[in-house]
């Protein structure tokens, strides 16, 4: 008994050729126009939307767009990092900077919410004094930091030992 294939159905190719073969208009070329730097839109809790890249610059615009207070301490944070950290690398991936050694990956990064910002520690739980924030992740340990509330000390020890142990890779 011989089996019954589907038959192909020729309408859409029949309507894809008759578009092919119609007469257009012809048109410039389009060329691609770079996006207008307008306002950073902020995310939930006041997070920065900044476009992911590598380097100082959308660091530096994730901070420039950190809502009110939360401006400062970013400044304060990154100073704080560059300084502890002379040759560390940064990055602005899923709207949060990173902070890292080149080929050795990422140590610290933050993040804005509405009430504060959240440091990430991915190797925290080799710190001490541990970071006070816990996570449902092994490694990683958290600060929570509210206005007025920086222990730039800590916080610098905290980096300069987050900086001597291996990076998280992402």
């Amino acid at each position: 008994m011989a089996s019954k294939t589907p038959k192909k159905s020729t309408k859409g190719a029949t309507k894809r050729k008759a578009l092919k073969t119609k007469a257009r208009p012809k048109t410039a070329a389009k060329t691609r126009q770079p996006k207008q730097a307008g306002p950073v839109k902020l995310l939930s809790g006041g997070n920065p939307q900044i476009p992911k890249g590598d380097g100082d610059a959308p660091v530096q615009a994730y901070i420039a767009a950190m809502p009110g207070w939360k401006q400062e301490l970013g400044r304060r944070l990154d100073a704080i990092i560059v300084q502890t950290v002379p040759h560390v690398k940064k990055a602005v991936k899923w709207n949060t900077p990173f902070y890292g050694l080149e080929g050795e990956g990422w140590f610290v990064s933050f993040h804005v919410f509405t009430r504060y910002v959240k440091v990430t520690f991915f190797r925290g739980t080799s710190l001490r004094p541990l970071p006070p924030g816990e996570s449902k992740h092994k490694e990683v340990r958290y600060l929570d930091i509210h206005e007025g509330d920086l222990d730039e000390t800590q916080f610098a020890e905290w980096v300069k030992q987050a900086s001597q142990l291996p990076g998280e890779k992402l």
